[in-house]
């Protein structure tokens, strides 16, 4: 079994969120591994560039070479992508590209998505995980 970060996860780690930290511990110990997506990956350092946040982007750096970084490399992800979006729009809830994209990385791989976002529960097989609650 392997967990995908959403941002906000992320974010939490680089804000020394204890619950969140030992969690991850938790599946590191167990012998499970935790990715970055590249999404995300975008996302966390975007940020931390525009705001000159240094000690964070070499936190980020550490973490993200030390989980690793799933990157959107199959005509899979993009299908399932595009399956998960007409579905939510036939539905009258979309959600953001970016997290379409997400959800489908974390479906085709067959990851545990772990994320503060609810709107992600809409996504039938999608497997969630919030460990901020």
């Amino acid at each position: 079994m392997s967990y995908l970060l959403d941002t906000n996860i992320i974010t939490a780690l680089l804000k020394g969120d204890e619950k969140v930290k030992d969690r991850a511990q938790g599946v590191i110990l167990s012998g499970m591994d935790i990715f970055i997506n590249g999404i995300s990956y975008y996302e966390i350092k975007r940020g931390l560039l525009a705001s000159g946040a240094t000690k964070k982007l070499e936190l980020f750096d550490n973490l993200y070479k030390k989980f690793g970084l799933i990157l959107f490399d199959t005509e899979a992800i993009f299908d399932e992508g595009a399956r998960i979006y007409a579905y939510l729009k036939k539905g009258g809830k979309p959600i953001g590209d970016a997290d379409i994209l997400i959800a489908s990385l974390a479906k085709t791989k067959d990851f545990i998505l772990v994320s503060n976002d609810k709107h992600f529960q809409r996504i039938h097989g999608l497997r969630v995980e919030n460990c901020l609650m």
